[in-house]
């Protein structure tokens, strides 16, 4: 085995060589060449220099052609190694990938990945962003992995099945990536501020705007994350709650129930429904049947909230705010991304990223044509460079100003206001910049971890265990509780990744426990962990436990709906 390592080592170098030889002389015979012809240009010679200059073009083609015969060593280097690689690759996807679960390295990924999500959980408090722990665990996890199998002479099965977990990822990151991105672009348009604008101005009383920001987060978080549209709620709820404590606790509550209900029933409202719809094993006509157990779960607590409501009518406040050009057609395109996602899966067998891309496609050339036609505004290039001319007028007698780049991060806001018209240019671009990247690496810490542990052999433990001695329905039942306590999208993952034998219905039940199970704690989900950071000190952990009884209550509806409206699918 080491001396077939070697001979590739060595192959790989001498191919690389031979590339890099050829590169170099023609790269060499090219350049001298372009000399030879600026010499010819600036000469005053004509006749023979300049029958040189137009033999040249066919010179270079004879060059390139000659470079070819370098071809045949190279292929011959290249291709038995492609070869045996592939049979390698058959003979290796016989072979059953080892048992760690009672390795020594199975032991230190598990305490590793434990004590990793530990750190991600509790987050708030450490201020180390919960990607970090992730990624370094899931990287640490691969290294046991490859150290173990390396060592078995069964390196390259390894490296296949942490192939397979990236292209889980890669899917998904896309998919994010783009949903992400039109959320930011509608937010940079004003779409979501003109919402909340309009619902403080319409004078509505307490229970009126309870069932209002309810709803509307129930139907929002269908197609946006649950933590955006809770935090939109919630900046309507403590703004007319302010003289109504009550009011914005029990608001709060219901708008985290109403945003993990909402996402339940749709491919794009959760990372649940997501990750189920992106492995192809509930189709996307079939995720609206849990529409009727997600409105149970949302109604049933907030009808028992509901008396508990301040019956007063707050003061109305008057804001302007308009959406800004391109916000509607944003809309509409987003619309259009999410209808273009669902083709490709549906009718072209195409991932859903790939419709996504496109999706992105549509809103990058809209950008550009907002950037061109953006009247008033003064595009972001010239803006830093009259900046910087300014700065550098300030030396004398043409010197380099070394702080100019200072002068330019401190300039005046009245020359920004100056310089910047309402209609500013869009760029597509900073909206990915934007991106929740912290949350995009997590999960990739948590996707390549969990492929990790699984194939060690663990979650094939767990799936015996949880779906093997257990009847599918009570597993499912507690996956939706331990929701509460891990995060959903690990949940899902790991139940994804244990592929058990159970039946449409059952997947449809896992899909729904785990998204609405979060609901049961404030800390079960981003949305309720969100809002204790907006209400702080309103919004506590023990103000949503007090409510965990009538929040029990809709989860067990939920469920008991679901069996009643879909049978069919057991």
């Amino acid at each position: 085995m080491n001396l077939e390592v070697l001979l590739c080592v060595f192959t790989l170098f001498s191919a690389i060589s031979g590339i890099l030889m050829i590169v170099k002389s023609g790269l060499t015979q090219t350049l001298l060449k372009k000399s030879q012809i600026e010499s010819i240009r600036n000469s005053d010679n004509g006749g023979e220099e300049q029958a040189q200059l137009r033999a040249y073009p066919l010179a270079l083609f004879v060059k390139l052609l000659s470079l070819l015969k370098y071809s045949p060593i190279l292929l011959f280097q290249i291709l038995p190694q492609v070869s045996m690689a592939a049979e390698e690759g058959a003979a290796i996807a016989t072979v059953p990938p080892l048992d760690l679960t009672r390795h020594g390295a199975g032991y230190l990924a598990l305490i590793l990945f434990a004590a990793a999500y530990f750190l991600a959980m509790i987050e708030e408090v450490t201020e180390l962003r919960k990607s970090k722990p992730m990624v370094f665990a899931a990287s640490l996890i691969w290294v046991f992995i490859a150290v173990v199998y390396v060592s078995a002479g069964m390196g390259e099965q390894a490296g296949r099945a942490f192939r397979t977990s990236l292209e889980s990822y890669a899917e998904l990151f896309l998919f994010i990536m783009v949903s992400m991105t039109y959320l930011n672009a509608m937010e940079d348009r004003g779409v979501f501020e003109s919402l909340r604008v309009w619902l403080l101005s319409k004078n509505f009383s307490y229970r009126q705007l309870f069932w209002i920001t309810g709803f509307q987060a129930f139907f929002i978080s269908s197609v946006c994350n649950n933590l955006t549209t809770a935090l939109l709620m919630g900046s309507v709820i403590v703004a007319m709650g302010k003289h109504s404590p009550r009011f914005v606790t029990l608001s709060c509550i219901n708008v985290v129930v109403a945003a993990n209900a909402g996402g339940s029933f749709s491919p794009f409202g959760d990372i649940t429904t997501l990750l189920i719809w992106q492995k192809g094993i509930v189709p996307f006509a079939d995720f609206f049947s849990l529409l009727i157990p997600a409105v149970v779960n949302f109604v049933l607590p907030a009808a028992i909230m509901h008396f508990k409501i301040p019956k007063e009518r707050p003061e109305a406040v008057s804001e302007a705010q308009e959406i800004k050009r391109g916000g509607g057609i944003i809309i509409a395109l987003f619309l259009l991304t999410i209808i273009t996602a669902t083709c490709f899966e549906n009718l072209l067998n195409l991932p859903p990223a790939a419709g996504m891309m496109l999706g992105l496609a549509y809103l990058k050339f809209f950008s550009y044509y907002l950037h061109k036609t953006a009247a008033g505004s003064v595009e972001p290039d010239d803006f830093e460079t009259q900046e910087q001319q300014a700065s550098s007028r300030i030396s004398a007698h043409g010197r380099i100003d070394y702080f100019a780049p200072m002068k330019y991060m401190n300039r005046s806001k009245a020359f920004v206001e100056s310089h910047r018209e309402l209609d500013e240019p869009f760029d597509v671009f900073n909206k990915v910049a934007d991106l929740e990247w912290d949350t995009l690496l997590f999960f990739y810490g948590v996707m390549v971890g969990v492929g990790g542990l699984s194939f060690m052999g663990y979650l094939t433990v767990a799936s015996h265990h949880l779906y093997g001695e257990i009847d599918p329905t009570v597993a499912n039942m507690l996956v939706g509780v331990a929701s509460a306590f891990i995060d959903n999208g690990t949940i899902m993952l790991a139940v994804l990744t244990m592929a058990p034998d159970i039946s449409q219905g059952q997947w449809l039940l896992v899909t729904l426990t785990a998204g609405v199970g979060g609901s049961l704690l404030a800390v079960g989900s981003a949305a309720g962990v969100g809002l204790m950071g907006q209400a702080k000190g309103i919004y506590t952990f023990a103000s949503h436990l007090k409510w965990a009884p009538a929040i029990a209550l809709g989860y067990l509806g939920s469920i008991a709906a679901h069996f009643l409206m879909n049978s069919r699918y057991f």
